[in-house]
Formats: structure tokens, C-alpha cells, sequence
């Protein structure tokens, strides 16, 4: 939705169709308009002699994802700026992945660089230029009421909605977001950005886990983190031991093939152990969970419903939005129950909460015990 009166805003830019057509948008809508871009922290995965073309290279802000974004801004005539976030993404983001792996869990950093970085370090620096809003490419929409509250709503597009990874914003940072092609679908966005004569028009759209150069994180791990990433046994929920893992980060819930051990019928990761470093596998039977606790919840209105109450729940960024019973514990934790068992339930992700079109914000799922290890 346009703003009803004009005003200053930064564009989160990354040389991508989404963030330019975002611009475009508003700079059509009359508003002073700022690109801005971030230089994240890169891995050095070049070869000894620093020949590999990727070396060094975030995947989200290599020199040609730069002076894409630069063409653009150019072509719709504002200016823009490159930011130096290496060490505060390194810091807060990139050792935070590791952290979470190293504890167990499967973590996502796009909620947290949402939570800390885009918008908070950037839009802190587009605060400083006395901007009042910080556009970005996501789908996703706000509605603002008359007395300024802000709800975070599913973008128009369900199959590019992006409200999952937004669930962390609080009502102060919501206030100050605008989601310029929330209200468009995907082939639409090209479509402008081709009429407007972007040069983004036909790119292929960004990859999560944008500080891998490669995309493998397995290899990240064993190269960043290699106490994480250890051989230790794959046993039953009762403690019975049928083979090793070469490293629990290598092996996600749900997981069948690659196991690497014979057995009657199908087993399948059903939880990790990272006390006693094992994998516990079990039958199709024994996979999934109909509850889950989740930690760290941001509720986006400020204030934790009172009573337990009926929504949609997204246990990935992924995933299907499935119906389940909510129960606010206290400010920051939650119990989900779901209608149904889901097989993916992960330690580390998202647990993020909708009623009708709106999310209401979400948490970190938390990590439950099992007997036998």
C-alpha cells in the first residue's frame, strides 16, 4: 500500500529484480528515495594461490550484485551507498550459525540478520539520514491503523510470501518498514522491472545462507567448526546402538537415505542428541510431533495473548502453515499443539504463528528430551 504523503526512504538494494522493482516503486509514488547496500562478511574460499573467482565472495553482495545495483540506482536516478557490515554480520550472524549448529540445533539465520542486522544496523543508518521508512524486497505487506499500529500480513504471492522470516520485527521497527511489492506476484515484479528497463529484469533470484560462497554448509561447518561436525553412534529412542554418523550437522529430521545402516524396514532421523553427539533414528511410525515448545517469541502487537487460541502454525520457511492450538507460557515462550503430527518438527527453526492473513510473530523451537542416550 502507497504511503498517503511523501517521504524520505532507504532501499535495502542487493542487485536483485526484488529490492530495484521496490525503488522503482517508490521513487513512481513521488518519495525521496536512498538505495542503499550492505557488504556483508565473506569467506575466503579461494585456492592457495587466491585464483578462484568466488574467493572471497558473499553471495549476496559480490561486485556484480554491486554495479547491478548501482545501473539501477542510476537508472531511477538516487543515490546510493555501499555500508561496510563485515564485522558486525561476522559477529552477530555468522557466529551465531555456527553456535547454533555446534549446540544442536538447525538454525536460520535469515531471522536472525532480520532481527539484528537489516533491520536494526540498517535501518538505524537510514534513521541517521533522517529517513522515516527502510524499504526492502520482501513479500510481505503492513497494515498501519489510524492510531499508527502495525500488522505484518502475507504477501500477495503465496508461493514467494516472506512474512516468515519478518515475524521477528517488533511494532517500533514495523512502524519504519515499507514492502513495496508485497502486493504483487513474482512474474508481475519482472514485468515491471522489463517495462521500467531494469537491467534485473530476468535474474535469477538469491539463495538463503548468502555468506556461503558455494552454498554447502556442511563444508562451512567442517572447515569453521569442526568440533561440531563428529563422528558418534546412530541409536534407537531405547538406547540401542545400530552405527555412526559422520557428524550430527549432516543430517536433518526426517532424513531416510544415507544412514549408512541395514534394518528390517525404512528408520529415519527422528532427533539429535548433541550431550552423547548421536543420531536417533526409528520407523515411519515413530516420526513426527504434535507439540513444540518455542523460546525467544516476538510477539509483533507488544503483548502475548492472554488465553490459548486457534491458529496456523509454520514450523520452515517452507512449510505448509499448519492448524494447531496456540498457549502463551509467558512473554517469551510458547506450547503448540498441533491437529495433526508434522515429521519436520527441528530444533532451531522458526515456530511462526498466523491468524487469517496476519502474523502475529513466532519463536525459536525448542529442544525436547529423549529417553535411552
Amino acid at each position: 500500500m502507497a504511503l498517503e504523503q511523501k517521504s524520505r526512504v532507504v532501499v535495502a538494494m542487493s542487485g536483485g529484480v526484488d529490492s530495484s522493482v521496490a525503488a522503482a516503486l517508490l521513487v513512481e509514488q513521488g518519495h525521496d528515495v536512498i538505495g542503499m547496500m550492505m557488504r556483508l562478511w565473506s569467506e575466503d574460499c579461494g585456492d592457495e594461490n587466491g585464483d578462484n573467482e568466488n574467493s572471497g565472495a558473499n553471495r549476496c553482495c559480490t561486485p556484480g550484485q554491486m554495479a547491478d545495483a548501482r545501473r539501477v540506482a542510476d537508472r531511477l536516478g538516487i543515490p546510493f551507498y555501499v555500508i561496510d557490515t563485515q564485522d558486525v554480520f561476522r559477529r552477530t550472524i555468522v557466529q551465531f550459525f555456527i553456535g547454533r549448529y555446534a549446540a544442536g540445533d538447525t538454525p536460520n539465520p535469515c531471522l536472525e540478520c532480520n532481527r539484528h542486522i537489516r533491520f536494526e544496523w540498517l535501518l538505524n543508518h537510514a534513521l541517521a539520514l533522517d529517513a522515516e521508512y527502510l524499504a526492502t524486497g520482501h513479500y510481505a505487506r503492513v497494515r498501519r491503523d489510524a492510531d499508527e499500529t502495525a500488522h505484518l500480513l502475507r504477501g500477495l504471492d503465496p508461493a514467494k510470501d516472506q512474512s516468515y522470516v519478518l515475524s521477528v520485527l517488533t511494532q517500533d521497527k514495523l512502524r519504519r518498514a515499507l514492502f513495496p511489492i508485497g502486493d504483487y506476484e513474482k512474474p508481475r515484479v519482472r514485468a515491471i522491472a522489463a517495462d521500467l528497463g531494469l537491467p534485473v529484469a530476468q535474474k535469477h533470484d538469491s539463495q538463503d545462507l548468502c555468506f556461503l560462497s558455494d552454498g554447502d554448509y556442511r563444508r562451512f561447518l567442517k572447515q569453521h567448526a569442526p568440533q561440531a561436525v563428529q563422528p558418534g553412534p546412530i541409536i534407537t529412542r531405547d538406547g540401542r546402538t545400530l552405527g555412526a554418523h559422520t557428524g550430527l550437522p549432516n543430517y536433518t529430521i526426517g532424513q531416510r537415505k544415507g544412514l549408512g545402516i541395514a534394518a528390517p524396514e525404512p528408520l529415519y532421523v527422528l532427533a539429535t542428541e548433541p550431550a552423547a553427539n548421536a543420531l536417533i533414528v526409528g520407523t515411519r511410525n515413530e516420526l513426527g510431533r504434535s507439540t513444540l515448545s518455542a523460546n525467544r517469541v516476538n510477539w509483533i502487537s507488544g503483548e502475548a495473548p492472554e488465553k490459548p487460541f486457534r491458529a496456523e502454525v509454520k514450523i520452515r520457511y517452507k512449510a505448509a502453515p499448519a492448524l494447531a492450538w496456540v498457549t502463551p507460557r509467558d512473554a517469551e515462550r510458547i506450547d503448540v499443539e498441533f491437529d495433526a503430527p508434522l515429521r519436520d518438527v527441528t530444533p532451531g527453526q522458526g515456530a511462526v504463528v498466523y491468524v487469517d492473513d496476519e502474523c502475529l510473530g513466532g519463536g525459536i523451537i525448542a529442544r525436547c528430551g529423549f529417553t535411552g542416550v
